[in-house]
């Protein structure tokens, strides 16, 4: 399951969750907005930027890591220092949220500076600690949905769907839950998941959140087939490609496969493959 997505389109939809996960929020709720950030300069992208149009406001930056590493908050760091440095009249103040599906994969050693955490402008939140789906508000209760597994999640997308009926803007967070458990359940077709939470097939089927995931599951599995296709043609001409090549290839859009695919005629060895990757990469 691609998590940051997920937490993308969550925040997106409900860009002020992020406040309800800071120690202290702001009041000005209504000002925020909410977008993923590239520091093209540096190849680093922060997950999630919540800006006041108040240029005196706080910002808010937020990092989603559901696998256990070793450099995630010197990361985090380095993309804050650049995006700083580069917008300082756009904000009066900052704090950050590093979300973990558990503490235990909160990464424990930091060479980063120990004033930058006492400060309390970083905050660390646990999915599994926010509390029970059912007690929580349905914007949190999504996050926690993410990290909810089989028969638990299930009864748990079922109850908040039937709370959904209940709110204003119930459409956007059915779909919402509908999309964590496509997403979750990719051995079910999606007309399954429909059925599985309680919703017929044409009702789910006319809602924007249907045509986007469906397009997005198809471009997945078309971008992954056309890796695995080009692999095998460059092993066959070239030899074994190296771990290095393949997580280069891996990251290429569907436009540049195709592109490498008509390329590699003219490849003689493994040295003018990493000599194409770099030159993407530059």
């Amino acid at each position: 399951m691609k998590r940051d997505t997920i937490f993308y389109r969550i925040f997106q939809q409900s860009p002020t969750l992020l406040l309800d996960l800071l120690p202290t929020p702001p009041q000005n709720r209504q000002d925020y907005t909410f977008e993923s950030i590239e520091i093209k300069e540096t190849s680093f992208r922060i997950d999630g930027v919540l800006r006041c149009q108040n240029p005196n406001g706080l910002i808010v930056f937020s990092e989603v890591q559901m696998q256990a590493v070793g450099d995630l908050y010197e990361r985090m760091f380095s993309e804050i220092g650049n995006y700083t440095y580069r917008h300082l009249n756009e904000f009066g103040d900052w704090q950050a949220i590093a979300i973990y599906p558990t503490r235990a994969t909160e990464q424990t050693f930091t060479k980063v500076p120990r004033e930058l955490f006492q400060s309390g402008r970083i905050s660390a939140v646990y999915l599994d600690e926010l509390g029970e789906i059912e007690d929580l508000p349905l914007g949190l209760g999504l996050l926690v949905l993410t990290i909810v597994e089989d028969q638990q999640a299930i009864a748990a997308a079922q109850e908040m769907m039937v709370r959904a009926q209940q709110e204003r803007d119930r459409s956007a967070i059915m779909e919402m839950v509908a999309t964590v458990m496509v997403y979750k359940f990719k051995e079910m077709s999606r007309d399954e998941v429909y059925a599985m939470l309680n919703y017929t097939i044409n009702e789910l089927k006319e809602t924007r959140f249907y045509r986007e995931v469906r397009d997005e599951v198809r471009d997945e599995v078309r971008d992954e087939v056309g890796q695995q296709i080009l692999l095998g043609q460059l092993n066959a001409k070239l030899g074994n490609v190296t771990i290095e090549q393949q997580e280069k290839i891996q990251t290429l859009s569907s436009d540049r496969i195709q592109t490498l695919s008509l390329a590699l005629f003219h490849f003689n060895t493994l040295q003018d493959l990493s000599d194409w990757l770099n030159t993407e990469s530059a």
